[in-house]
């Protein structure tokens, strides 16, 4: 078969075309501004070429985009022959939303623009935070947040949440007993309880997947693998720009695979490839209370953390073989708050463990990710956007979905 363009493929993947279905309106204003968003049109003559709507159509929906303040803009473009044509640009603030990373080890809030920038952050390190402390934690920073960066509250979209799938049920080590409270937890209505903006909730791996999607590496391959490496081990897999499910919605669950080596005990890969598996590999002598610490220690120390990324490699050895085969993507990319040169060293050492299979010509390449320690929060935070903003198949099903 032969090559594709990856333009081409870019334009499918980010839902570029419009639409003269039922919802049409609003969808094409979607479609015309995923185009701007993402840098692939700046003219109404541009946007109308890709999206396939009529340069007329354009011109209403970028009046009403730069009414709206969600576009600006930002200059005329002179060519060679007709009059300088406008060209348009993203409102960085136009619209904000907040994004919440929940985990076994940490708690994260980010406050991104509509241009995709994180204009703040606050991050706690806590180990199996319960329902209480979360729900403390968000109602502290994010208004604390807004009020720090000079942000109007009716500039906020939504809250989008990322947490793992049955984050009260996985054994992982030292989880307590009283963790459990989460499976009592209605999330959604707790962090409702002081403002009234949707909140949309996702998986981990999910909300990572979205955010390189978005705004890292599926901006030009949008059909993609994003394996998270966190206090567990999640996967996410997007397919021409759109993130598949399954028919449980719970594709992706790289962490349950089973293991079968001489050189660890796990049952489950996550058991071995996490950063719970490597704490304990590290063991006490060298714990750390933030994953960014662990390039930072002693040389006995870092060659415990090159053999562990000797046996992760391995372990993962089959199951990428696998993607690769059966789902054909154009990448695999590692995340996670493991230490970018860490994830690095993992990415290579993958590489060069792979590279003798050169019978498999589906091989897909393994990457760091754009986005890496924050990408769930970011994820989670470009949810309320979509929601209410981007083209997706959900926006041209039903438009106002919560």
């Amino acid at each position: 078969m032969a090559s594709q363009d990856p333009a081409k493929t870019a334009h499918r993947g980010a839902s570029l075309s419009g639409t003269n279905l039922e919802r049409a309106g609003d969808y094409n204003q979607r479609v015309a501004l995923q185009s701007i968003r993402i840098g692939a049109a700046k003219t109404k003559q541009e946007v109308a070429a890709l999206t396939g709507l009529t340069v007329p159509a354009i011109t209403n929906i970028t009046n009403r985009l730069v009414e709206d303040g969600l576009i600006l803009e930002a200059g005329k473009l002179h060519g060679a022959r007709g009059q300088p044509a406008m060209t348009f640009a993203i409102n960085p603030d136009g619209c904000f939303s907040i994004g919440l990373n929940i985990d076994r080890d940490h708690i994260t809030i980010v406050l991104l623009d509509f241009a995709g920038q994180v204009r703040g952050r606050v991050s706690q390190e806590i180990a199996f935070a319960s329902p209480e402390d979360v729900v403390l934690f968000f109602e502290d920073s994010w208004k604390s947040l807004l009020k720090t960066k000079g942000v109007r509250a009716d500039r906020i979209v939504g809250v989008g949440v990322a947490i793992p799938d049955d984050i009260a049920n996985v054994d992982l080590p030292h989880r307590p007993a009283a963790y459990e409270a989460w499976n009592r937890v209605d999330l959604r209505k707790l962090l409702s309880r002081r403002h009234d903006l949707p909140v949309i909730l996702e998986n981990d791996a999910a909300a990572a997947a979205f955010g390189e999607l978005h705004f890292g590496h599926g901006m030009q391959k949008p059909s993609f693998f994003y394996m998270l490496i966190s206090s567990g081990l999640g996967g996410g897999l997007v397919v021409e720009g759109e993130y598949f499910r399954g028919a449980q919605g719970r594709s992706g669950e790289l962490g349950f695979l089973p293991v079968k080596s001489e050189r660890t005990s796990a049952a489950t890969l996550q058991d071995a490839v996490s950063l719970s598996a490597l704490n304990e590999f590290l063991g006490e002598a060298y714990a750390v209370g933030d994953p960014g610490q662990l390039a930072d220690l002693p040389v006995e120390a870092q060659d415990r953390i090159d053999a562990w990324i000797d046996l992760a490699a391995d372990l993962l050895y089959d199951p990428l073989i696998s993607i690769s085969c059966l789902i054909n993507p154009q990448a695999v990319y590692i995340g996670g708050r493991l230490p970018e040169v860490l994830i690095d060293k993992l990415a290579k050492a993958v590489t060069q463990k792979l590279s003798v299979r050169r019978s498999i010509l589906t091989m897909a390449p393994v990457y760091r990710a754009a986005l890496a320690a924050d990408a769930p929060a970011m994820g989670a935070a470009i949810l309320p956007i979509i929601n209410r903003f981007l083209p997706s198949r959900s926006a041209l099903r039903n438009t106002d979905q919560a």
